[in-house]
Parts: C-alpha cells; structure tokens; sequence
C-alpha cells in the first residue's frame, strides 16, 4: 500500500465497523501508532508492551479501536510529506456543485455520500490506501458517480438498489493482479449513472515509469 501510514485514535471503538474482523494490516497499523505515542511520551514502557500483546491478538475493528481511543489522531506521511489525517468515517453532504476526490487524497475505511444533483468523481491512482476496504454507504440522485481505478482496486456493486439509473463496469483491464483496495458500493442510486473505469493514462506512461536497466557489461 503507498505511503506511510499509522490510523487515527478517534476511531469509534462501537461504530458500524466495529465487528469486523481485523486483518493483519489493520493490526500493524495500530502496533505502529502505539510504538509512536510511546515515542511520544503518551504511553509507559509496560502500557506499550500490554496493549502491542492485545493488538496482536484482536479479533475485531472494535477492539482495536479501543486501544488507541485515548490518543490523539496523528497524520499520513507520503514520501516525507504530511498529507491529511486519517478518518474512519467521511460524510459528504451536498447539492448541485460537483465533488471530486483526486490526487493523493486519504481513503477512509467508510465514505458516506449524501448528494443531490452533483458530479461525484472518486480517482484512485494516487490515492494514498488506509484500509484493504472502503465501504461507500451512497444516497445519491442525478448526475454520475465515477470511479477511476488503479491496479489492485476492485468495485462491487452488487449491494447498491439502482432506480432509474444506469451501471457501467469497464475495469476489465485492471484484473487479475492482487487486490489492494476493495471498494463496496451499498445504498441507493437514483437517475443518473455509475461509472467505474480505469485511469485513461496511456499504457507507454505506465512504462516509461519504470526505472531504467542497468547497463550490461561489453
């Protein structure tokens, strides 16, 4: 996952995402931010040791949560460069002016979007990937949701109720490699279309990215 990134402490320890089971990831990323707040004077040698055991062995988002809920939020840093804080939940509430989420935007573990009449577009090719899951809880009338995916970021859209609406999957060519970033699309869509597709950029940009050979003795 790109970037360097520790979760934040205000997590709700009783949220809707508290009986999850925890993955692997979700239990480094907690070890970490407590290593850090120990660093930060925040927690005692022996509080450190008791609560790395109990993150270790959580079962649950929930309890997780409940071992970093005294310390404060800290900050995603991508390539040395403080990007924004890490949110569980992100609520988006408006009408008729578009919203767009690009560039090296943080990915919380559950967007809520409540939008009225407004272009929503959700780019995920620098997307800086908190969790191995975003849960997209929508309400949307009119206008297009579009998803621009990356390698490794599935969409399903098998939980979301479409009325009127229009579903377009064209992601084809980003299967088949190990999946980063799940992304479930559950509520309601009314009017108006879904659109999940791939980046446009060029497959040679792709490529000249790559760093070059080194050169081979003559």
């Amino acid at each position: 996952m790109p970037g360097e990134i520790v979760p934040a402490g205000s997590q709700g320890a009783h949220g809707p995402q508290s009986g999850l089971r925890a993955s692997h990831a979700d239990r480094d990323r907690t070890a970490e931010l407590l290593r850090v707040a120990a660093g930060d004077g925040r927690l005692t040698a022996e509080e450190l040791d008791e609560r790395l055991e109990l993150a270790l062995s959580a079962r649950t988002i929930g309890e997780l949560a409940r071992l970093t809920a005294d310390l404060p939020a800290v900050s995603v840093s991508v390539d040395g460069v403080v990007v924004a804080e890490v949110k569980d939940v992100l609520r988006i509430d408006q009408r008729w002016s578009p919203v767009r989420r690009e560039g090296r935007w943080v990915v919380p573990r559950r967007l809520e979007l409540f939008v009225e009449w407004c272009e929503v577009t959700l780019d995920f090719t620098q997307a800086v990937i908190t969790h191995d899951t975003l849960l997209i809880d929508l309400d949307m009338d009119g206008k297009t949701l579009t998803l621009i995916t990356g390698p490794g970021v599935v969409v399903d859209t098998d939980g979301l109720t479409v009325e009127f609406a229009r579903v377009r999957n064209d992601r084809a060519a980003d299967q088949g490699g190990p999946t980063a970033l799940r992304v479930e699309l559950v509520g309601r869509k009314r009017h108006g279309r879904i659109v999940v597709r791939p980046s446009k950029r060029p497959v040679g940009r792709w490529l000249r990215r790559r760093p070059p050979a080194l050169p081979t003795g003559g």
